[in-house]
């Protein structure tokens, strides 16, 4: 059986990992990105502006990641989307549709009582998470 040829992908455009963790691993023509947050990339903080700042945040990271593996948008297949609080999900949605705009990915979303790097008092709504993706 040939090994699997696997790479790990990184970008400054991109939050860095607090962890470990890499923000992608493409694997032979597949690729997993880790979960974002609407975090600007060179404060580490979250974006103001409330959720749907927070979501395009969270998207156009994803996206400078699937650029740094020479991919797009249209190369993902798969997202889950995780709320602090599902009453977000038409607002997150709003943003959702202005990257992914035809041939949609497969989705799940939920509501989850806790995100990372968050205090409990100031819940940002959105992290885009596990886009997985067939690279053309």
């Amino acid at each position: 059986m040939a090994a699997l040829i696997r790479r790990i992908i990184t970008t400054a455009k991109a939050p860095a990992a607090i962890g470990p963790y890499s923000q992608a691993v493409l694997v032979d023509r597949t690729m997993f990105v880790s979960g974002q947050l609407g975090m600007d990339p060179a404060s580490g903080q979250l974006v103001a502006g409330g959720v749907q700042a927070q979501t395009r945040q969270a998207l156009v990271n994803m996206g400078e990641i699937l650029k740094a593996a020479g991919c797009g948008y249209e190369n993902v297949v798969k997202t889950t989307v995780l709320l602090a609080d599902m009453n977000d999900f038409v607002n997150v949605n709003d943003v959702y549709k202005q990257f992914f705009s035809t041939n949609f990915p497969a989705r799940a979303a939920y509501q989850v009582a806790a995100l990372p790097r968050v205090s409990t008092h100031h819940r940002p709504s959105l992290i885009c998470a596990n886009s997985k993706l067939r690279s053309v």
